[in-house]
């Protein structure tokens, strides 16, 4: 999953987001060299149509850059402010210039978990078809208490405060199912390539643990898991606009995010107690992984939501339905 935006971007994030600024993000440390760079590279911009200086990018070229994210686990909501951007310049907003999180709520939850948002300068909020675009300030976000998480919980705005603009109820939710599904698949990747790495250089009894029936057994599971992600993820961002369609990101979301608790377990299991110390950095994959997963529906969610939709759908069989989400355009 790569063009020439994402190999762009793959070479800046190799020296700007190593792990060590993701440890230190993750640590408070001040996020502004880091959102600079990814500003001026014009990545944010990936969606805006050329007149407004963006590159009009389709959903499915997007999609490489959108995995690289995940897999250098960019402690910015670079992705969601991607989308932000598109959505605020499309109803004629002014384009804020710090990075954006995107919170959809689900019907009658009193808050919203909203991944990667620790340091948003800007929340983009959907509540029912109202949208509103807050400073970070009187947004009212507060940390999970989870470890040097970046999620925030996010408070259901006041239904006084006025919209700023109207949007079909799920909009945000279902842009951050689709960009959270290829978040994963490149998290996932990542995870996958780790564990190949440990498991050829660990030593034991000899030869490396990797030469071991019980060790590959696991990490061909992981790697059915990871490539099945991927797919999903390609499915979810399948549209000829810059949207995605519902049902696709619902697919792409349950899918990847569904792959999330067995490739964890097993890169944890193959690395055994190093896995999950501070200084290696599995768990700064592991920890985001599980943060994705549940950001913007879990699997269940989605689940549910696919399921409403073949009971409601009464004139074609279960087979030619889920045939036609999957369908290339």
């Amino acid at each position: 999953m790569h063009n020439a935006y994402s190999d762009a971007l793959d070479a800046l994030l190799r020296d700007c987001c190593t792990p060590a600024t993701v440890r230190a993000l993750e640590r408070q440390a001040d996020p502004c060299p880091l959102w600079q760079t990814l500003r001026d590279s014009g990545f944010a911009d990936c969606l805006l149509p050329e007149a407004a200086g963006g590159a009009a990018l389709p959903l499915p070229e997007l999609a490489p850059v959108l995995f690289l994210t995940g897999r250098h686990v960019l402690p910015l909501p670079l992705a969601q402010t991607i989308f932000a951007r598109a959505v605020l310049h499309a109803h004629g907003i002014d384009l804020p210039d710090g990075p954006v999180a995107l919170a959809g709520f689900e019907e009658g939850a009193p808050a919203a978990l909203v991944a990667d948002a620790r340091h948003a300068q800007w929340f983009l909020v959907q509540d029912g078809e109202r949208c509103l675009l807050l400073p970070a300030a009187d947004a009212r976000a507060e940390p999970t208490g989870a470890h040097a998480d970046l999620t925030l919980r996010l408070p259901r705005p006041d239904a006084a405060t006025p919209a700023a603009f109207r949007l079909a109820p799920g909009t945000l939710r279902s842009l951050g199912a689709c960009l959270h599904a290829v978040q994963l698949a490149g998290a996932l990747s990542r995870v996958l390539d780790l564990t190949l790495q440990y498991a050829n250089d660990r030593q034991q009894f000899g030869r490396a643990i990797g030469k071991f029936q019980a060790i590959q057994h696991q990490v061909s599971e992981m790697a059915e898991h990871v490539a099945a992600a991927r797919v999903a993820a390609q499915l979810a961002c399948d549209s000829s606009t810059g949207q995605p369609d519902r049902l696709r990101a619902a697919i792409g979301k349950l899918r990847a995010s569904d792959a999330v608790t067995p490739v964890a377990a097993i890169a944890h299991a193959v690395h055994g107690a190093i896995g999950i110390t501070e200084e290696y950095d599995l768990q700064l994959y592991t920890r985001r992984l599980h943060a994705w997963r549940v950001a913007d529906g879990s699997e269940r969610w989605w689940s549910r939501v696919l399921g409403e939709a073949a009971f409601a759908d009464t004139d074609s069989r279960a087979v030619e339905l889920v045939r036609g989400w999957c369908e290339c355009e």
